[in-house]
């Protein structure tokens, strides 16, 4: 197996790295005029390689290099065990530039020692903050940052040479949503917390099995408060050391990649917690904020909003997209609540907001700044994707920055999967007045290269989980959740499924237990993993499902008409029209004989999927396997087909 080390421009290996430009008084740096001036510039992409905690050797000793940006502290020093937490021990030094940056090299610390930042602020106010760019953290609820190299010994070389082609918008992606602490825990221990290794040696195999290509973790970065799921960062470049160590992480995206299977992380810049070691008000200021709490307070999440329009925030965020990218293999980044960066007023009533230069409610900023993280993603990492959650109507989301777009490589489509769910929830018998929602997806499904999402925000807070708001009796939840499964992987655009609902996991999602695996003794949830299974498989091997997921070319509905008995029919395409399929979905549970479809060809057609088969806790009414086209003209086709649809049950058909 070939191995590559860490992507890291530091020699780490060794523990030592060659000084930047040092001033005329011989204190050493790390920092050069040109590192200085991108900063300014918001153009330093690179910054965890300069800023933060750094073993290196000076003078023939081993030390570590301690950088912070605090350009309104009128004192900052380095606390830590090594000096018995004396603020006056460890000073540090304000650059010559003007930069706000401090800095200082103090000998016989090395990896592991735990340190913060003692600021005293021009007000007199004393400061303890956690390092902004630390590779590794206290374990909560304690905050002190800790000394941590990043090397690791990677053997994913065979996939990250081959991975453009599995991250690529005609590839087919499937993704798997995880909340690492919550998706298995130990039996015996059912309140510690595995570690990344513990986790690596179950979730690989079952996710390669599963046939899922990607994963996503939710945020896997340092967060105080577990009831945020890891959504309110107080670490942006420390995984949660609850889990273990940065190497142990690492260790799980290496086994992940060498079964073959992405990893796309979730990422936060759109606000950060008010923990008093945190970012907020660092150097007693706002300085990772804004200080008018109309521009910098989130009244949805009592979180502060980055200052986008202050060139060093960028560089620090754009700085951190890179990290996971670089140093943790990362396959992607799912950017959290954009559509909370895009709006000044996002959730804010009249007089609540500040309106942007023009008079407008649009973040400039933001706006000017997801365009040049997507940018320098991309130009740095090209063969990865960046995924945005966003729900509003924002146009060009997933269209390249140069025609004006944000520049992501795709979008979650948060309208099919609101329309889908109301559908689905509803009585069989009245969804014949309701079928424009399952069909008016279709009407912009190709204005973004869309991700079809059934995520965590749908099993919480009382919305139930996916098979809980499946109607009727049990045997039919099961049924009607195989066929919106069916549905959704036969729709246009990537897939995206939440932990549990491959398998029907009866109780909402809970982030301080593991999900019920028990359940899987049961035939229903037995059969809907099995059927999942399958559908992934199909999804995999069938070019018309993923070739021309974001092309017009690659959909074409053959009946929306059937309202009375609530069928649907429509084909997928590929590039070459041998892989065409047929689609046929029954979303009532009365079965339908020899129920006629128009067909794009003439000859002999297989059905190469049913979703009511035994094995997947179907009835076991099927059709035949092989159906010959007569000479019949049907939905606008010069030939047709009959096909026996079984109750609450799709067909898939290829010639």
């Amino acid at each position: 197996m070939s191995k590559k080390k860490s992507t890291s421009t530091e020699s780490q290996a060794a523990g030592k790295t060659e000084p930047g430009a040092a001033p005329a008084d011989g204190h050493i740096s790390r920092l050069t005029d040109m590192d200085i001036h991108l900063f300014k510039e918001g153009k330093h992409y690179r910054l965890y390689e300069k800023l933060g905690a750094h073993v290196m050797e000076h003078n023939g000793k081993i030390g570590t290099y301690f950088a912070v940006w605090a350009p309104n502290a009128g004192y900052v020093s380095v606390i830590g065990n090594f000096n018995g937490w004396n603020n006056g021990a460890c000073p540090m030094k304000a650059r010559w530039d003007g930069s706000g940056i401090w800095e200082t090299w103090i000998p016989d610390v090395g990896n592991n020692e735990v340190y913060k930042y003692f600021l005293v602020s021009r007000s007199g106010e004393h400061l303890e903050k956690a390092d902004p760019f630390a590779f590794w953290t206290e374990v909560a609820p304690r905050t002190a940052s800790i000394v941590r190299d990043t090397f690791y010994e990677w053997h994913d070389n065979e996939w990250m040479q081959t991975r453009a082609e599995k991250n690529a918008l005609n590839a087919p992606i499937s993704v798997y949503e995880v909340h690492l602490d919550s998706w298995n825990r130990d039996p015996s221990d059912p309140d510690r917390h595995l570690t990344w290794k513990e986790i690596a040696a179950h979730l690989v195999p079952y996710v390669k099995e599963m046939g899922y290509t990607h994963v996503e973790f939710m945020p896997v970065m340092e967060h105080p408060y577990p009831p945020s799921w890891g959504y309110q960062i107080t670490g942006y470049f420390s995984c949660s050391s609850r889990n273990g160590t940065p190497q142990e992480l690492m260790y799980l995206v290496d086994e992940l990649h060498r079964a073959g299977i992405g990893v796309f992380l979730d990422w936060v810049p759109s606000h950060f917690p008010g923990d008093a070691h945190g970012l907020y008000r660092f150097d007693g200021t706002a300085l990772y904020e804004h200080e008018d709490p109309r521009l910098g307070y989130h009244p949805d999440w009592k979180s502060y909003i980055f200052n986008y329009g202050r060139y060093e925030i960028c560089s620090f965020l754009i700085s951190n997209a890179l990290f996971w990218l670089d140093r943790y293999h990362a396959d992607g980044l799912r950017v959290d609540a954009v559509a909370s960066m895009l709006y000044l007023d996002y959730s804010r009533n009249e007089g609540e907001w500040i309106p942007n230069r023009f008079g407008g409610r649009e973040n400039l900023e933001a706006i000017a700044f997801l365009r040049e993280m997507n940018t320098a993603v991309y130009s740095a990492f090209p063969d990865v994707q960046t995924i945005a959650e966003e729900s509003t109507a924002f146009p060009g989301v997933s269209r390249p920055t140069y025609v004006g777009g944000l520049g992501f490589g795709m979008k979650w489509m948060m309208g099919w999967m609101n329309d889908t769910l109301k559908y689905f929830e509803k009585n069989p018998a009245f969804r014949k007045w309701h079928q424009d929602q399952l069909t008016f997806s279709l009407v912009y499904a190709f204005s973004e290269n869309f991700m079809l999402p059934l995520s965590h925000d749908e099993v919480v807070y009382g919305k139930q989980s996916l098979i809980e708001k499946m109607p009727g009796d049990n045997w039919q939840k099961f049924a009607n959740l195989r066929l919106l499964f069916t549905y959704m992987f036969t729709h246009p655009g990537t897939k995206l499924m939440f932990m549990g609902g491959e398998f029907g996991q009866y109780g909402e999602w809970d982030f301080e237990k593991s999900l019920d695996w028990h359940l899987l003794e049961h035939e229903g949830n037995k059969g809907l993993q099995a059927c999942v299974k399958a559908l992934n498989s199909l999804y995999r091997s069938e070019p018309a499902l993923y070739e021309k997921s974001f092309s017009h070319d690659g959909f074409e509905w053959i009946d929306t008409q059937d309202r009375e008995n609530s069928v649907l029919v429509y084909a997928r395409k590929g590039g070459d029209p041998a892989d065409d399929l047929v689609i046929v979905l029954n979303l009532t549970p009365v079965p339908r004989e020899k129920y006629r479809v128009g067909v794009p060809a003439a000859g002999e057609w297989n059905e190469i999927f049913n979703s009511n088969r035994e094995e997947y806790f179907g009835s076991g009414l099927t059709g035949k396997s092989f159906l010959g086209t007569e000479n019949v003209a049907w939905h606008g086709k010069e030939a047709s087909v009959q096909v026996d649809l079984p109750p609450l049950g799709a067909v898939v058909l290829k010639k």
